[in-house]
């Protein structure tokens, strides 16, 4: 798929527009300042009109059957949001700096996951320069933006987003992005994108007007399924993937909820679309990483090895390892978390010892249905692992994070495991210093939609707003959206000083120790003892395995006789007793 279907495309005398709009009988260009300008119309439902002496900054919408007036869908920019006209981008004047970047293997990822208008107080693709080199001293290899897809308003998480080919001016313009992605690759990070391929925004998309072959009649959680059945639904979202990976440099994206993509076709839209990003791969000589979010624990979709991809997906975001230790660390029991308030400890060691929990065996919170496939036979790194991302602090009444509800403590020892374990391990903005600023939901819709929202919220969270009434953030106030930028003055003093220290620490272990031997490393066993003592087992690269105790209790514990050889990577050689909530990782050679 080397062509481009969707969007403006640059000519050697001026540009090409086109809009496939089969259920429209006329389509017009409307040019700012100029006159309605016909476009033709084929068979397939396609009008296209090229106009000469038009280059990058033109710009334009599309006007349907001599009334509706809509951005393009495959708009490049929107600079005055999704309800103005549409921006052609000359992607190829951009100079790229790193010119010799090739990207990272898999092996070495340590995501930190970001939204870029709370990252920094200016909230911009630009601001976000600045703070690259703390994310290099302390160890992270990759940053992770959430959606960027234009958005209706100024403040939004980015998965309402509509026109997915253009990033959000609220951030800035596009050379503004590729800046951000230019610097950090020259200073050795990658850059990911999360990306949403199972529905469109509830506001301010046509598609349904002029193009209703874009939906099915599946349903989501979020409206209308998208047909990827039809050939022109399916090759929006894969050229689209191909955008963000050729015309922006990301390294890799993270395809957000596949289980909520009913309609794939006979070959699924996901297999072609990790095909074409490998075909992308091996003509430029590059690392492209794709990732999943998939409720389904599908073990068969995964594989962190083949490089390129060829139609499978590097990991899966491990929810049931944050659910399990949330459990263990909150006592919360509600909502999903009912399916690990048994035993928390028990599907803990689970996913160290072969990745996902659940395998398989019912779930009570999905009604007692089957979840999951066998795990154990994949590669560690085919789980990213983590203990808060925006949905488990932002999916929350107030927005709280982990460290407003656990101790400090018990949340060093869980990032001692998660830190140094042989999967991929991903922090959320600030957690490096175990900021405590929420990440409530916000966004900025208005009228209708607006109240939608608000009192689907108080539905959805009935209990908390009885408890805490008013404190419970408004999602449509600004003062929602600003409570959860980030407090840079935390990290350089007091507590916040000290968790980062911690967390440089560990990453600094990970990378010398640890991140050399995941090729070919292979998961080995994980079990709890006495309901709180947790051993756990890798096999290495280099025939090495990599061992794990901690006492995951207030409590000290008998652990047994010391381990009689070894390297140890981090914490004590206890001799029988081992303190509370200590973490203890040794280097076992063969």
């Amino acid at each position: 798929m080397s062509g481009r279907s969707f969007g403006p495309r640059i000519t050697a005398g001026g540009v090409e527009f086109r809009l496939w709009a089969p259920n429209a009988q006329k389509v017009e260009l409307m040019l700012d300042g100029g006159a309605a300008r016909p476009m033709r119309r084929d068979e397939a439902g396609w009008y296209r009109a090229e106009i000469a002496g038009l280059g990058g900054g033109t710009r334009y919408r599309f006007r349907i059957d001599g009334e509706l007036e809509v951005p393009d869908p495959g708009s490049l920019f929107q600079p005055d949001d999704i309800a103005g006209p549409s921006e052609v981008i000359d992607h190829a004047a951009y100079d790229w700096r790193a010119e010799d970047w090739r990207g990272r293997p898999w092996a070495e990822t340590v995501l930190l996951e970001a939204h870029v208008g709370t990252f920094t107080p200016e909230g911009s693709f630009r601001a976000m320069i600045d703070k690259l080199d703390h994310l290099v001293a302390t160890g992270i290899t990759a940053l992770e933006l959430m959606p960027l897809a234009d958005f209706p308003g100024q403040r939004n998480w980015g998965y309402d987003g509509v026109l997915w080919y253009a990033p959000d001016s609220a951030y800035g313009r596009p050379e503004d992005l590729k800046a951000l992605i230019d610097a950090a690759h020259a200073r050795g990070l990658m850059v990911f994108l999360d990306v949403v391929y199972n529905h469109f925004g509830p506001e301010g998309n046509y598609l349904g007007g002029y193009a209703p072959g874009f939906f099915s009649d599946s349903h989501t959680p979020w409206g209308n399924a998208i047909n990827y059945y039809a050939p022109e639904v399916r090759a929006f979202a894969i050229e689209n993937a191909l955008h963000w990976l050729r015309d922006y440099r990301f390294d890799g994206l993270r395809l957000d909820a596949v289980h909520a993509i009913p309609d794939q076709g006979e070959i699924p839209m996901l297999h072609e679309l990790s095909c074409e990003a490998g075909k992308l791969a091996a003509e430029t000589g590059r690392h492209i990483h794709l990732v999943l979010e998939n409720d389904d624990n599908t073990a068969a979709v995964l594989d962190p090895v083949t490089d390129p991809p060829r139609g499978q997906y590097r990991a899966q975001w491990n929810d049931d390892y944050h659910h399990a230790w949330h459990v263990a660390l909150s006592g919360e029991r509600h909502g999903y978390y009912s399916d690990y308030a048994d035993a928390p400890l028990q599907h803990l060691a689970r996913a160290l010892g072969s990745g996902f929990a659940y395998q398989g065996e019912p779930s009570a919170h999905r009604g007692g249905v089957a979840r999951g496939e066998p795990s154990g036979e994949l590669a560690p790194l085919a789980f990213v692992n983590f203990l808060q991302n925006h949905d488990q602090i932002g999916n929350r009444a107030l927005g709280d994070r982990l460290e407003n509800i656990g101790r400090p403590e018990s949340i060093e020892a869980a990032l001692a495991i998660t830190l140094l374990a042989p999967t991929v391990p991903m922090l959320f903005m600030g957690e490096e210093w175990g900021s405590k600023a929420p990440f409530p939901f916000f966004c900025d819709f208005h009228g209708d939609l607006a109240e939608a929202v608000r009192a689907g919220r108080r539905k959805e969270f009935a209990g908390a707003y009885e408890k805490y009434g008013d404190e419970v953030p408004d999602p449509l106030s600004e003062d929602a959206f600003r409570s959860a930028v980030l407090d840079w003055r935390e990290r350089d003093g007091g507590d916040g000083a000290q968790r980062l220290a911690l967390v440089s620490r560990l990453l600094q272990v990970r990378r010398n120790a640890v991140v050399p031997r995941l090729d070919g490393a292979r998961f080995g066993s994980a079990e709890i003892a006495e309901g709180c003592l947790l051993t756990a087992h890798w096999r290495l690269a280099d025939g090495a395995t990599l061992a794990l105790v901690a006492n995951l209790s207030d409590q000290e514990r008998d652990g047994g006789p010391p381990a009689a050889s070894g390297t140890i990577l981090w914490g004590g050689d206890w001799t029988r007793i081992i303190p509370p909530w200590a973490v203890s990782w040794r280097l076992e050679h063969p």
